[in-house]
Formats: structure tokens, sequence, C-alpha cells
């Protein structure tokens, strides 16, 4: 098995919860312990994760991690998507956000 850093989805993961991390930064200071801290943390799961399943050396606990790892894909793209419904993401913000997640999925065992 490759590494976790060989994969691409490890590296879209990676890249979508660096712009979790800018896109958050503009979020309202009252957000710092809600939104902002979940949508970091949820980002931080998704790839943290899947690495941890490919260092398990098992195919089963891969398995099992990519499962996790792509649940906290779907808080995010739900994070996300709340976010912009309260008016701290526009539609051309989330748009490519959405993309990306929509990538992502599409390679869950690449």
């Amino acid at each position: 098995m490759k590494t976790h850093r060989d994969l691409d989805v490890y590296k879209e993961m990676i890249s979508l919860t660096c712009k979790s991390y800018q896109i958050t930064s503009e979020f309202p200071k009252q957000e710092m312990f809600g939104l902002t801290s979940q949508l970091r943390r949820a980002g931080v799961s998704v790839a943290a994760n899947l690495s941890e399943g490919v260092a398990r050396g098992s195919l089963k606990e891969y398995f099992r991690f990519l499962r996790i790892a792509f649940g906290s894909l779907s808080e995010v793209e739900t994070l996300i998507l709340i976010a912009a419904r309260i008016g701290y993401l526009s539609e051309d913000a989330v748009k490519p956000l959405f993309e990306q997640i929509k990538k992502i999925t599409a390679q869950r065992t690449t």
C-alpha cells in the first residue's frame, strides 16, 4: 500500500482543510468557539483519519478509517452549507468548495 502522502485523495483533503482555515479566518469573532472551531476540526479530521488508516497497515483498518474520514467530509460539507445560509460565505466562495468535496468523494479509493 502507498503511504498516505502518495494518495491523490489525501492531497485533496489537505487542500480542503487549508481552505477551511482560510475561509473561517473571515468569520465573525463570536464564531471562534462555534462554527469556526467545528469546521476546522472536521477538516483536520478528514485528512488525519485517512493517514491513520493507511498507517495501520491493514486493508480492513484502512477502509474503517476511510469511512470515518468521509463522515467528517460530510460534516465539512454541512458546516459550509450552514455558513453560507447564515451569510458567512458567498455563493462564489461555496461553489469551489463543494466542487472540491465532490472531487474528493469521487476519489474514495484512489
